[in-house]
């Protein structure tokens, strides 16, 4: 993980840093879900399907094995059951290729309120599974440690981007001063609380950087702004 470990840019104290699987930072540290030679696999027969064409396939848990057994690895699974407890339900994925030479960027946002849901903080957490090596070079995540303390923030939605638009509407006027990056290796994860504010950049290099976002719940996280219920995939636990 990236020097956001230290704990510098929010002035916690190392006894903050043990509490709880998110810290006091509202990220967590790397969690591996599948070997980084699986990983990379999976990544090259990706790059090969999609070529170019598409930014974002939305949920792939529901349609391909691979994503399925990814959001029941049961490290990630079990650093989520600590976070929120032990039922547990994806309620969306989106598999995200950024592709070289294309300016996709995502704004900063939070990911437990848009124009469609909001997530209860306390019984749900963000994933971000790495399928390639997230750096500085190829878009990883910039976090801002602590933002979550904040709460659910004002957005506005985002501007249509190709297949990138449909999911966070970006915070408006957040500057993103104290931010920090997050690298992540390919077969590696990071859980983030719903309201960490987060964005990413684009892509400088010659390869894809591939990465898939999971939202994860617990039984009554979900608030939909249609007032339907939640469609969701339970996982693990009794209670759905």
């Amino acid at each position: 993980m990236s020097d956001m470990a230290r704990g510098e840019y929010v002035g916690e104290s190392i006894a903050d840093r043990a509490v709880g699987v998110l810290r006091s930072l509202g990220v967590s540290g790397t969690i591996p879900w599948a070997t980084p030679d699986a990983a990379g696999s999976l990544a090259a027969e990706l790059a090969a399907r999609h070529g170019h064409h598409r930014e974002i396939v939305r949920n792939p848990h529901r349609s391909v094995e691979w994503a399925r057994a990814g959001v029941r690895s049961p490290t990630l699974l079990s650093a989520v059951q600590a976070a929120i407890g032990p039922d547990v339900a994806v309620e969306n994925t989106f598999l995200i290729m950024k592709w070289p030479g294309r300016d996709f960027e995502v704004p900063w946002h939070q990911d437990g309120i848009d124009h469609r849901i909001h997530l209860d903080p306390d019984r749900s957490v963000s994933a971000w599974l790495a399928l390639t090596d997230a750096t500085l070079a190829n878009g990883c995540l910039h976090v801002a440690p602590g933002s979550q303390r904040l709460g659910y923030l004002p957005y506005e939605l985002e501007e249509a981007h190709g297949q990138a638009r449909g999911r966070a509407g970006r915070v408006a006027g957040f500057s993103g001063e104290y931010s920090v990056p997050v690298t992540v290796s390919a077969g590696h994860a990071v859980l983030m609380d719903v309201r960490l504010l987060h964005r990413s950049g684009p892509n400088s290099t010659q390869a894809p950087r591939i990465g898939l976002n999971v939202r994860y719940v617990a039984p009554g996280a979900v608030q939909m702004r249609d007032h339907t219920p939640p469609d969701l995939d339970p996982i693990s636990g009794p209670s759905w």
